[in-house]
């Protein structure tokens, strides 16, 4: 994987507002906020996408979201957010290091805006899809 932002976020060179650290996540305050908040998790692990990353880190991640989120709602006064998380560059990934966004929803000014272009399901293509899903986890 090649050196990332993150990377050097990660070894201390340059700075950030650190929220959380443990041995496998770090989580600091986003330098471009879409709201106040907005906090970035990610894992000590290099790796540029959530397929590629390990079991444990991905646990590791799963652990700490959720207390982060509550964290954020807490500090903020939000009652509602998002979870953001982007895997490749059509994607919209920017940084190519995995990273989840937490965006609080404070209004509906601030936060992400989300389009969501809904299409009907085609349940034979489904059928054959969700075993096709299911062979690939093995």
């Amino acid at each position: 994987m090649s050196e990332t932002i993150f990377s050097k976020i990660i070894r201390g060179e340059i700075p950030c507002h650190k929220v959380y650290e443990d041995d496998h996540v770090l989580a600091f305050l986003d330098i471009g906020p879409l709201s106040r908040g907005h906090t970035l998790v990610i894992p000590k692990e290099p790796a540029a996408t959530l397929d590629a990353l390990s079991d444990e880190s991905a646990a590791a991640l799963g652990r700490v979201l959720p207390r982060l989120c509550r964290a954020v709602m807490k500090a903020t006064g939000a009652s509602a957010y998002n979870v953001l998380q982007n895997n490749g560059a059509l994607a919209h990934q920017a940084v190519f290091h995995v990273h989840f966004h937490i965006i609080p929803k404070p209004d509906e000014r601030q936060g992400l805006g989300v389009g969501w272009p809904t299409r009907p399901i085609d349940h034979g293509d489904a059928a054959a899809l969700a075993a096709q899903l299911r062979d690939a986890l093995g």
